[in-house]
C-alpha cells in the first residue's frame, strides 16, 4: 500500500475525526477514578460516540489471524502495553491506564488518539514513566516537517527514552491513517536519524510510543489481543495524530481537555484550531 497524501478536503475530514476522538477522551477524563471498571469506561465511550454521530473503529476489528476485537476502545492497565480489552477489571488507587480511542465519522474518516491516566495517587516511578513517555512523544512530533525523515522521529524518541533508563517497545509502531484505520507509512519509535521515508505535506500519521520501565520484551496473552511486558514492569503510551504541513506540523488530536503541551515544544500549530 502506498502512502496517501491528503488533499484539502481530506485534511478537513481528518481534522474533524481527530477532534472528535480527542473529545471522547475529554468526556471520559472525570470518570477515570478508583472504583470504575474498564468495561464501564468502554460503555461511557460508546455512549459518547453515539451522541457525536461517530462509531468505534475497534469493535469487531479483525485483522487476519486475530479474533474480532470486542471493545469500543482499548484500556491498558499497569503492565499491559497495548490492546487491553475492557472488562471487569476495577481500577484502584495507584494504577496507571492508557485509554486508546479511534472513531470513524459518517464521512469515513478515522481519528486516533490515546492518553495515560493516573488513578488516584501513583508512585513516583509511575508518574515519571507517564511524564517521560509523554515528553518522548512530543520530541518525536517536533521532528516532523517536510523534508525530514521518519527515522528522525524514531531516533529522537529512542535516544530520549533510553537516556532516562527506560525501554522502547519495538513490535508496535505508529501508522498512516485516513479513510483506513492503518495505512502506510509505519512510524517506528526507534531508529537512525536521516533514514526512512522523506516526509511530505499532506501526510497524516500517528506517533504513539510505548515505553516500559523495565525491559522492552513483550508477550501476547491467550485472548489474542492483550500485550503485556514480559517482566511485568509498568508500561505507558501516548498517541497523537499528526499532519505534515509545508511549515512543520499540525497536531490533529488536540482538544480543550488535552494535557498541556510541554514547555520545550517550539513547533507549529500545536493548539486546537
Amino acid at each position: 500500500m502506498s502512502i496517501t497524501i491528503k488533499d484539502e478536503a481530506g485534511v478537513a475530514g481528518m481534522r474533524v475525526a481527530c477532534r472528535l476522538a480527542a473529545e471522547v477522551l475529554d468526556f471520559l477524563t472525570p470518570h477515570i477514578q478508583p472504583g470504575i471498571t474498564t468495561l464501564e469506561i468502554d460503555r461511557l465511550a460508546a455512549d459518547c460516540m453515539a451522541r457525536q454521530g461517530t462509531r468505534s473503529a475497534t469493535i469487531g476489528y479483525q485483522p487476519p489471524g486475530y479474533p474480532p476485537y470486542p471493545g469500543h476502545l482499548c484500556t491498558s492497565v499497569n503492565h499491559v502495553v497495548c490492546h487491553g480489552i475492557p472488562g471487569d477489571k476495577v481500577l484502584k488507587k495507584g494504577d496507571i491506564v492508557n485509554v486508546d480511542v479511534t472513531v470513524i465519522t459518517p464521512e469515513g474518516w478515522y481519528g486516533d488518539t490515546s492518553r495515560m491516566f493516573e488513578v488516584g495517587d501513583c508512585s513516583i516511578a509511575a508518574r515519571r514513566l507517564c511524564q517521560l513517555t509523554y515528553d518522548s512523544m512530543w520530541l518525536g512530533i517536533e521532528q516532523v516537517r517536510a523534508g525530514a525523515h521518519l527515522g528522525d522521529i524514531g531516533h529522537a524518541i529512542q535516544t530520549f527514552v533510553e537516556g532516562h533508563g527506560l525501554s522502547v517497545v519495538r513490535e508496535f509502531c505508529g501508522h498512516g491513517i485516513g479513510q483506513n484505520f492503518h495505512e502506510e507509512p509505519q512510524v517506528l519509535h526507534y531508529g537512525q536519524a536521516g533514514t526512512g521515508v522523506e516526509l511530505e505535506p499532506g501526510m497524516i500519521f500517528t506517533i504513539e510510543p510505548m515505553v516500559n520501565i523495565g525491559r522492552r520484551e513483550i508477550k501476547e496473552m491467550p485472548d489474542g489481543w492483550t500485550i503485556v511486558t514480559k517482566d511485568r514492569s509498568l508500561s505507558a503510551q501516548w498517541e497523537h495524530t499528526i499532519l505534515v504541513t509545508p511549515g512543520g506540523y499540525e497536531v490533529l488530536t488536540l482538544s480543550e481537555g488535552s494535557p498541556a503541551v510541554p514547555d520545550f515544544v517550539q513547533g507549529m500549530a500545536h493548539t486546537p484550531a
